[in-house]
């Protein structure tokens, strides 16, 4: 029988070489390329990857299905970020996109994100019709590439995302200003695009870890510490204005200011909503993810914004975004969209908007953070990565999310539980205005326990907490 494929919070993860296979891949393509079909009479489809182990390979593969299938298919002609693939759906108005990557995931793993024709992640309704396409089907021979090549067609996605970009930041401002930038490429596929887009003025950039290495260097492709700290080391030497971090397929995004702060993914959240009202003068509401800041709330209230929150994944995200004209989105996993672009993350973007922020502002990116603070209060943030026997996963999860369940505690860490949001993990909501998060990956043998409190002693007080009422302290 068959592997049962199965789309997380954003697309069909698997280990390279276990699930991730030749087969599966055709199998995931030949389901898209149904579905794209009952969509339109003459689809067209956009095919991107990353820099992973074989991923044009695997790419190629996809486009081949399509093909085979009648599908027209641009296929990308270098390794791009995944975002580059959603704008170009919206360029050349496709039915939808397969972009080869598992983003942020270690290098064991390749994966398929499938876009759209909105550009979005696939909604939960679309990988409704997608699932069962794909598992119905027991095997998918590989199809005759000499009699695709008529509907496969390379293509360079640069030229039209450039102009968009331009469209959506101060380039020339930018450009003029003579920022120094450093690019933490992290050896994935955004290499090349911000140096490009900056590239002929007084601001300079210089990139890290921008050739392809399929093993990342030994860390996960995640803009986070420990995973960016040869960045952070390169920015307290001095010199350097702004350091934009991407991970392996460059739609999420760290930032580390010129001191060789890392600001953390709530931290950024918070400043693109004090940019996005304060500089920009937008209006609208924003959407969090629920291990996103409380932070949101306290500014939507001085900016009139209202704040929805909804469950980890910009499948969820997106359509409340598209549904409310949010002006922001945004999970704590470093992705965030903005108004008047793609319901969906963009890495690069999001890093240009920060050496926006500071020429706009004319202020030193940790002067800009310290006048958040001043308004919003002191704010410290950690998660733990818990991970778990991967034979032994499922029923170590089953039995987590039933201690949850069944003893729901009315305080953690001496701090009364005022509410509980259980749609997506755990969420506790305290007295205090704090909150720790439990959540077990869909993807992978882990389980992620989050909290936001007001100084990080409070915040290593709730995660021991939860993790000792779910029985995890002793794996941490």
């Amino acid at each position: 029988m068959a592997d049962q494929i199965k789309f997380g919070t954003d697309g069909w993860r698997g280990i390279v070489a276990d699930d991730f296979t030749f087969a599966n891949v055709r199998r995931v393509a030949q389901g898209a390329a149904e579905y794209m079909r009952s969509l339109s009479g003459d689809p067209l489809a956009v095919v991107g990857y990353d820099c992973r182990f074989a991923s044009e390979d695997f790419a190629r593969t996809v486009a081949d299905v399509f093909a085979a299938n009648g599908v027209r298919t641009l296929m990308f002609d270098r390794p791009s970020p995944t975002q580059v693939a959603s704008w170009t759906v919206i360029d050349r108005k496709a039915t939808g996109a397969a972009v080869v990557t598992a983003s942020h995931n270690p290098y064991l793993f390749n994966g398929i994100k499938f876009k759209s024709e909105t550009g979005s992640a696939a909604s939960s309704d679309v990988i409704a019709q997608l699932e069962p396409r794909i598992n119905a089907l027991e095997e998918v021979p590989a199809p005759d590439r000499s009699k695709s090549d008529g509907l496969v067609s390379l293509y360079d996605p640069r030229p039209p995302y450039y102009v968009q970009i331009a469209r959506m930041v101060d380039l020339d401002a930018i450009k003029s200003a003579g920022l120094h930038i450093l690019h933490e490429c992290m050896y994935g596929s955004g290499y090349g695009y911000i140096k490009e887009l900056l590239d002929g003025g007084r601001t300079s950039v210089v990139e890290l870890h921008n050739e392809r290495n399929p093993l990342f260097g030994g860390v996960n492709p995640e803009p986070i510490p420990p995973n960016i700290d040869a960045a952070i080391a390169s920015m307290r030497g001095g010199g350097q204005d702004l350091c934009i971090c991407t991970d392996g397929d460059a739609d999420r995004v760290g930032i580390i200011d010129e001191t060789g702060r890392f600001i953390n993914q709530l931290q950024v959240f918070a400043l693109l909503m004090l940019y996005l009202f304060d500089v920009r003068h937008m209006k609208g509401p924003v959407v969090k993810t629920v291990n996103m800041t409380a932070m949101a709330e306290k500014l939507g209230a001085e900016f009139g914004a209202t704040v929805y929150e909804v469950p980890v994944g910009f499948k969820y995200v997106a359509p409340k975004m598209v549904e409310t004209d949010a002006v922001l989105g945004g999970e704590e996993s470093g992705g965030y969209a903005i108004k008047g672009h793609i319901p969906e993350r963009d890495g690069i973007l999001i890093g240009l908007l920060f050496a926006d922020m500071i020429v706009k502002l004319g202020q030193p990116l940790s002067q800009i953070l310290a006048g958040l603070e001043k308004r919003v209060g002191p704010h410290s943030y950690a998660r733990h990565d818990i991970h778990l026997n991967r034979e032994t996963y499922d029923q170590d999860r089953k039995r987590i999310l039933h201690t949850l369940e069944t003893h729901e505690p009315t305080d953690v860490a001496g701090v009364k539980v005022e509410r509980i949001r259980s749609d997506d993990g755990f969420k506790f909501y305290l007295a205090d205005g704090s909150w720790v998060l439990l959540r077990a990956s869909g993807t992978e043998p882990l389980v992620r326990i989050y909290s936001e409190a007001a100084d990080q002693a409070a915040v290593d007080a709730r995660l021991a907490a939860l993790e000792d009422i779910v029985g995890l302290r002793a794996h941490a």
